[in-house]
């Protein structure tokens, strides 16, 4: 898989930096700008996650892209980096509004240089309107999205997601409308403006939630529910249940059938009412049927009676899962000083094949002078531009 792009990127963080993750997976040529100390995601591991002093943070959305370091308020640093997009199919950034603008990169002036430019936008809120500046994170954009009110529920109240859904489907979001983009410069020559956000990409993530939300009116306290029950839509037991040994999910599962399997009386009293509606009564006496029994011996009753369910597992466990195993769903490479990371592979395959692993930018200004003399500069040149601090290159290693 080796799409022909050119992509020139902006991106800091997740989301941005996701979006050219997938594309560069997918054979695209991205040149990561970076400042000459580097990105933020350089020195910023979440949880003090670091393999032999590299983030892993970068490591989780910067796979196959190129880094130049260089300085962008210097002249001769910007008229580097607009050589680099002249001959660019795609120029990703997610800057607060205003910043590129202000460094003299805007897409105005960009698209003046070259009309059919795709330009491509990551922000937190949206690049207009009345909270366009507000800081924009997966987080906030959790609860600004109605995605935290709606999960959980119950007297544990509202619950964050525990992982960066938002800056992931953002990124992917981006990445699926800049191919889209890239579909319509090949068939009209067209340069295109995508602009995603964060606040877009968690309203996305609710669709199917938000439309059957608005769908019915005067709903209160709709999303109070039973600690059992995951959805504040779903009919009971769809939700989270303790056994003796293990917890497990029951998804959308026949009343009939579950009673049958559980052998139990209690459950069968009960498979007749309105499991939306007297979903926290279903849910406690499920609940109660299987917090003294083993996982061992309710799965295989399950399976046997077409029950949907699953052990809950953590990150360890997800290791040892065979289908993930088959499905080579993580990657191990080589990390600079002798340590190895642990890298989730592309979620996709082509013609039955996973995308390459090419490269990762482990320092900032790694690929600086390879990126130069593609843009035709001599070697005296170069070592000018590094002598000036304009570019940046890693240091040599003692």
């Amino acid at each position: 898989m080796k799409i022909k792009m050119k992509v020139v990127s902006f991106c800091h963080y997740l989301q941005g930096p996701a979006c050219t993750q997938y594309l560069a997976d997918m054979g695209a040529e991205v040149v990561k700008i970076e400042p000459l100390a580097g990105a933020f995601e350089r020195h910023w591991s979440g949880g003090n996650s670091w393999v032999n002093g590299v983030s892993a943070f970068l490591m989780s959305a910067n796979r196959n892209a190129e880094s130049l370091a260089v300085d962008l308020k210097q002249p001769q640093g910007r008229d580097l980096v607009l050589r680099l997009i002249d001959d660019a199919d795609v120029v990703i950034e997610n800057f607060r509004p205003g910043v590129l603008d202000r460094l003299g990169l805007g897409f105005d002036t960009l698209r003046q240089r070259q009309p059919s430019l795709i330009l491509a936008s990551a922000s937190g809120l949206g690049r207009t309107g009345p909270a366009a500046s507000r800081p924009g994170q997966d987080l906030l954009m959790q609860a600004r999205s109605g995605l935290i009110a709606a999960t959980g529920g119950g007297a544990n109240g509202p619950s964050a997601v525990g992982a960066a859904v938002v800056d992931q489907h953002g990124g992917a979001l981006l990445a699926m409308g800049i191919l889209g983009a890239y579909v319509r410069r090949l068939q009209t020559g067209e340069g295109t403006l995508v602009e995603s956000s964060l606040f877009a990409a968690g309203i996305d993530l609710q669709t199917e939630a938000l439309t059957k939300y608005y769908a019915v009116k005067d709903r209160p306290d709709v999303f109070t529910r039973d600690r059992h029950v995951g959805s504040w839509y779903h009919d009971a037991p769809y939700g989270v249940y303790a056994l003796a040994d293990a917890h497990l999910v029951l998804s959308m599962n026949d009343p009939v059938k579950l009673a049958a399997a559980l052998n139990s009386d209690a459950l069968r009293a009960l498979q007749a009412i309105d499991r939306y509606a007297e979903r926290d009564r279903y849910a406690q006496a499920v609940a109660a049927e299987l917090r003294t029994r083993r996982f061992d011996d309710v799965s295989p009753v399950f399976d046997a009676h077409a029950i949907w369910h699953e052990r809950v597992r953590d990150y360890d466990d997800l290791l040892q899962d065979p289908q993930a195993i088959h499905n080579e769903a993580f990657r191990e490479i080589d990390v600079p000083g002798g340590g190895r990371a642990l890298l989730v592979n592309h979620p996709l395959r082509y013609d039955g094949a996973l995308p390459a692993y090419r490269r990762m930018p482990f320092h900032a200004g790694q690929d600086s002078l390879a990126i130069l003399r593609r843009l035709g500069l001599s070697e005296a040149q170069c070592q000018a531009l590094i002598d000036a601090q304009v570019v940046g290159v890693p240091a040599p290693a003692p």
